[in-house]
């Protein structure tokens, strides 16, 4: 008869991901100290690593918006600038 796979809670998979993550541990080593199968962390910490991923990114997406808005205006300004010069040239001409 097949063993029957063995349920854990999130906590005690978010410890052993952040075992990994934070502590710097190897997956084998928190594995062998949970009496858990190798296998099983290299899961947790894959699933758990593409969902971070997958907020990073978001957040990354709202951060590259910031960026081209920063470096449109940083365009605009410069043109503003070239434009204001320009009109103090012109009217120092008329004199």
């Amino acid at each position: 008869m097949a063993k029957q796979r063995e349920k854990y809670e999130a906590a005690f998979k978010d410890d052993a991901v952040r075992l990994v993550h934070e502590k710097g541990r190897t997956v084998a080593d928190v594995a062998r100290s949970l009496g858990v199968h190798v296998n099983t962390v290299h899961g947790w910490v894959r699933t758990r690593s593409s969902a971070a991923g997958a907020k990073r990114v978001h957040r990354n997406e709202g951060g590259e918006a910031i960026r081209r808005l920063e470096r449109e205006l940083r365009r605009v300004t410069e043109e503003r600038d070239i434009l204001k010069k320009a009109v103090g040239f012109f009217a120092n001409e008329r004199k």
